[in-house]
């Protein structure tokens, strides 16, 4: 008798689990919901790599970026485009070659323009193999690119030097020691041996949005000066205040639009000869680097770090001995506002000479002409 009423509660038993599953799915999509409406309105906060702090962005973030609006090749954007700044690298093994060949017959094109050649082209000296580092064991060479990412491949090389087991465990300030970090620059060798390694190693450089960089350099060397290098403070901006600005007086500290008038002068070069190489944070692509004279393997873009990163690892043969560090959420995204902010003060005759500059620098590798600053 008991087992009968058992029975005949059950089909009520059912009912009331199946009702409390639709509630708790109905509960659970309308918390869904209103998370996915409200995270349209909570801020999300970036730090560049200069410790600038971006525009905030929504949790839930558009793929389309500033950086779309830069006339690069079609594949260019499209690996743009679809670079979400994750924290998870994107490793397309179809679109990221066919981007660095785009890049390279890009490159090789505009070499080949004589009515530019004045603004490509430049001697390998010895300034240029200054700025190439050599690692034999792997056969790679990288051209260094101040404030473009270029501690993190410093990192990266005294790790396949084997000084370091992993790039955690090396000491901040070794890396930018020249006489402790281990790594050898392409200057120290014959003609004979440069010239082998030109021919045959694993050749690579990075670059950035060229007025972008110099924003990042004017910051690091004149205003946070992180490593305490009191010389651009106390030698450098001092005697780019006394040519540059017209009252001499130095109570400000060096300004930006300050920086841009030497930069855009066409005699600048009498006072890069009075700083020596602190210049290099400054200096255009084809002053350091020489990609017109040098058959580079690989160009990476600064804007697309995170797969481009990857590639060259891969490409070189060294995924499996090293990985490139974590590369935060929007630290490599174009910030057109910040560019926009800075050069706000700055005349339109000093833009287009520091443009007329770096000119070379833009065409080589795909930057637009920045015509929203000359509006």
């Amino acid at each position: 008798m008991a087992a009968r009423k058992e029975t005949g509660k059950a089909p009520f038993l059912l009912c009331d689990n199946m009702r409390n599953q639709w509630l708790m799915l109905a509960a659970c999509f309308w918390i869904l919901f209103l998370l996915m409406v409200a995270s349209r309105f909570i801020p999300l906060t970036f730090r560049d790599p200069d410790n600038h702090v971006l525009n905030p962005r929504p949790l839930i973030w558009s793929a389309v970026t500033e950086i779309q609006k830069m006339t690069l090749s079609e594949n260019v954007r499209k690996m743009q485009a679809d670079h979400q700044p994750t924290g998870e690298a994107r490793e397309d093994t179809l679109l990221v070659p066919r981007i660095q060949l785009d890049r390279l017959a890009l490159l090789r094109n505009v070499c080949k323009n004589e009515s530019i050649k004045n603004l490509t082209h430049t001697p390998v000296s010895k300034f240029v193999l200054d700025r190439i580092f050599v690692n034999d064991r792997h056969k790679i060479l990288f051209c260094q690119t101040p404030k473009v990412g270029n501690t993190q491949w410093k990192k990266v090389l005294i790790v396949l030097n084997g000084q370091f087991t992993s790039i955690s465990k090396i000491p901040e300030y070794i890396v930018h020691n020249n006489e402790k970090n281990g790594i050898t620059r392409l200057s120290s060798f014959s003609k004979q041996e440069i010239q082998e390694r030109l021919n045959s190693y694993f050749k690579f450089l990075i670059v950035r949005d060229p007025f972008e960089r110099l924003i990042s350099a004017f910051k690091d060397k004149f205003v946070n000066n992180p490593r305490f290098e009191p010389w651009y403070k106390h030698n450098i901006a001092p005697a780019i205040i006394r040519k540059y600005r017209k009252n001499h007086t130095e109570s400000r500290g060096l300004q930006f639009e300050d920086f841009v008038r030497y930069l855009g002068d066409p005699n600048h070069r009498r006072l890069d000869l009075q700083f020596g190489e602190h210049i290099i944070h400054w200096v255009s692509y084809v002053e350091l680097c020489a990609p017109c004279e040098i058959n580079y393997s690989v160009v990476g873009h600064h804007e697309t770090l995170e797969a481009d990163a990857l590639y060259i690892l891969k490409k070189a043969g060294i995924d499996h001995l090293v990985s490139y560090p974590t590369i935060p959420p929007g630290i490599t995204l174009y910030n057109r506002t910040k560019v926009q902010n800075y050069f706000s003060k700055v005349s339109k005759r000093d833009i287009r000479r520091l443009y007329a500059r770096f000119e070379g620098d833009f065409k080589l590798f795909g930057y637009p002409e920045p015509d929203f600053l000359f509006n």
